[in-house]
């Protein structure tokens, strides 16, 4: 039997949890019509396969109609959905791993104008700052039918087969109750500890009455919201013995923090280039004042980490919920000592990101978590070997790389730079977006194992490609930014690459336009201000940087604004001059009507890139598809086998920013879903 503490089992009341990982309750907005249907049931099988002990779903589903989902969260306020949890845990269990729900009810954390268009409710008048609802002040009839609910939801997740269900409540209804920062009720809910923590054992005992003494029951709580006038550790150690000591409840799930605002949220649950586990130490500390089973998850991205955890006796069983979405199968991993192999989650967010923003959850650098109804995590051999050239060794062609060598084929990479990476190389130069590298890394520790071969410092031509005589080219050249946007004066603007890349000198007086939105803007940014440069990003857009999104945003914002940068939305650069040993910028807007000038040493621009599609569009004529894809057979994840030449000598595909400017996950997904059936 193995010694390794991730490894031993641990007994939760009537259940034996095989290993000490979980993967904890969240939101992958996987749903259709708020059922956990073949994609989200076939998500979290897959994890359940890849060896952990148990996962938890829904992050978290909804039991009651005034708390509609402001994402694709579950309705388990619906009587439907109990087949299909039917379907979802007998499918985990037959794979060994345990399996339990979240329940929630939002409180002010939601919208009126979603779902049933009901009033928000909440212990206050207080407003989220996250979902802008002003909350009507909850009165006792709609405390009697939210308990009763909460009741109604857990029964129909045991009578679905949950092993147990975990109650929500950091940031939500319950929580909102327990804060004095978000309780302003007059007694029996209101006022003293006593009375603020009332709604919570209520809602504890109108579960454990309906559901008995065996179903497993759970929550999720903050111990120290972190905010003045909030709940602080000495209350919430309170809290925690409470909870311990009433006897309703199997575990605690511990959460420092607050995620009112976008800034609170990224504190709780931090992403790349902050610490990793900040409050792991505080969770032991409550298990050691509570001697009571407790779980634990916020960014534990890596298998020491989460060794140390337990080793040490901080927690029980500790959560690696986005490690996850990267890698499902990291304990099989773990198992046969192919830590190596692991899939490093990166802690770039776009999962998460994506979700706040109203999308499905998505991993930048596996694009076959939540697609795996049609991509595999795991590659099959191909029947015949074959010849595979690739052209570039950025994301795209390292991920196209590294499937083909998975398939068993004789793969080559001609790459012009000295190093592999492309943009990622680039992005990972600054120290918020070292991580990012780790994508890069594990894809060429891969490609290594799999014996593919790599040409660097090697600009390929055409009769290079044909004379590695290959069955299949795969062009992954990515681009080059695109500053010809002006209608006068684009020969004295610079690129974002150009600063981050120190290739150019920062200015003292600098305008950045930025219409891509994404986060070369915001790092040409921070390198420019840090430098002491006097810095103005300006977008056209209502908004700036909307592809970086709430959380990744967190982190550059407290950077930027404590380096005075100026933020201006709604505002075009429409032309440069010199002037001396100066620029004027000329500024208008989508809007008419403005006409505004700017008196500048330095003008930077963000505007993606052009793809480098020379090399493509020289070998389309000689190719049997001439360079087509056929959409329906890439959307349903089958072969490629249009053949509009029938005398070529290759199948031709080019992927990534070599097609248009898009993102890692896009650059990645195109490599998988073609090169997976080669």
């Amino acid at each position: 039997m193995s010694h390794d503490p991730l490894l031993q089992p641990y007994q939760l009341k009537h259940l034996t949890l095989r290993n000490r990982i979980i993967v904890t309750a969240h939101e992958p907005a996987y749903p259709e019509d708020g059922m956990p249907k073949e994609r989200y049931r076939a998500y979290t099988v897959e994890r359940a396969k890849g060896g952990v002990a148990m996962t938890m779903t829904a992050g978290s589903a909804a039991v009651s109609k005034d708390s509609p989902p402001v994402f694709n969260n579950l309705l388990a306020y619906k009587d439907e959905i109990v087949p299909w949890i039917r379907e979802m845990t007998d499918a985990v269990h037959e794979e060994g791993a345990a399996i339990m729900i979240q329940l929630t009810h939002l409180g002010r954390r939601t919208r009126w104008d979603k779902g049933e268009w009901l009033p928000v409710v909440a212990p206050s008048h207080h407003r989220e700052a996250s979902h802008r609802a002003f909350p009507k002040k909850i009165e006792d009839w709609d405390i009697e039918r939210i308990l009763k609910d909460f009741a109604d939801a857990a029964e129909r997740m045991k009578a679905g087969g949950m092993d147990g269900v975990e109650l929500e409540a950091y940031g939500h209804l319950i929580d909102q109750f327990a804060s004095p920062l978000t309780n302003e009720l007059d007694g029996p809910y209101g006022g003293s500890l006593d009375n603020r923590m009332r709604f919570c054992f209520d809602v504890l005992k109108a579960i454990r009455m309906r559901v008995g003494g065996d179903f497993i029951l759970g929550v999720r709580y903050t111990a120290d919201e972190c905010l003045p006038g909030g709940t602080g550790k000495e209350e919430g150690f309170e809290i925690s013995k409470r909870l311990k000591e009433s006897g309703l409840i199997d575990y605690l799930n511990v959460i420092r923090g607050h995620i009112d605002t976008d800034a609170g949220l990224t504190d709780v649950i931090p992403i790349q280039g902050m610490a990793n586990s900040p409050h792991l130490d505080f969770a032991g500390e409550i298990r050691a004042a509570t001697n009571f089973p407790t779980f634990h998850a916020a960014k534990i991205p890596d298998v020491a980490t989460a060794r140390h955890a337990i080793a040490s006796g901080k927690v029980d069983m500790v959560g690696m919920t986005r490690a996850h979405m990267t890698d499902p199968h990291i304990v099989r991993k773990i198992i046969e000592k192919r830590e190596d192999d692991i899939r490093p989650c990166v802690g770039a967010n776009y999962c998460l990101d994506r979700i706040y923003q109203g999308g499905a959850a998505y991993c930048i650098h596996n694009a076959a978590t939540g697609r795996e109804l049609t991509m595999p995590h795991t590659i099959a051999k191909a029947d015949r070997r074959k010849k595979v050239v690739i052209v570039g060794a950025g994301p795209a062609g390292l991920e196209a790389a590294r499937v083909a060598g998975e398939r068993g084929h004789d793969v080559v990479v001609f790459e012009a730079a000295n190093d592999p990476g492309g943009q990622i190389r680039l992005t990972a130069q600054s120290e918020r977006r070292r991580e990012m590298i780790s994508i890069i890394d594990w894809r060429m520790s891969q490609c290594e194992k799999l014996g593919v071969t790599f040409h660097f410092n090697t600009w390929a031509e055409a009769d290079t490609i044909e004379s590695e005589k290959p069955d299949v080219v795969i062009i992954a050249t990515g681009g080059l930014p695109h500053t010809e946007i002006l209608s006068e004066g684009n020969e004295l603007v610079v690129s974002a690459w150009d600063i981050i890349s120190g290739d150019v000198k920062p200015g003292n007086n600098v305008l950045i336009f930025d219409d891509a939105g994404d986060h070369a803007g915001l790092q040409a940014a921070e390198f420019l201000a840090n430098a002491g440069a006097k810095v103005e990003i300006m977008t056209p857009d209502r908004a700036f940087a909307p592809e970086v999104m709430a959380m990744n945003l967190v982190p550059y914002m407290r950077s930027l604004q404590k380096l005075d940068v100026t933020f201006t939305v709604t505002y075009r650069l429409e032309s440069v001059e010199k002037s001396g040993n100066q620029l004027i910028a000329y500024v208008g807007s989508d809007y008419g009507g403005v006409s505004k000038q700017r008196t500048l040493d330095q003008v930077v621009v963000n505007h993606g890139t052009i793809p480098l599609d020379e090399l493509y569009f020289e070998l389309k004529p000689i190719s049997n598809n001439l360079g087509e894809i056929s959409h329906d057979q890439l959307i349903a994840g089958e072969p490629q086998s249009v053949v509009r030449n029938p005398d070529g000598k290759f199948q031709l595909f080019r992927i990534g920013d070599a097609v248009a400017a898009r993102n890692t996950h896009a650059a990645i997904y195109d490599a998988l879903r073609l090169l997976k059936d080669v």
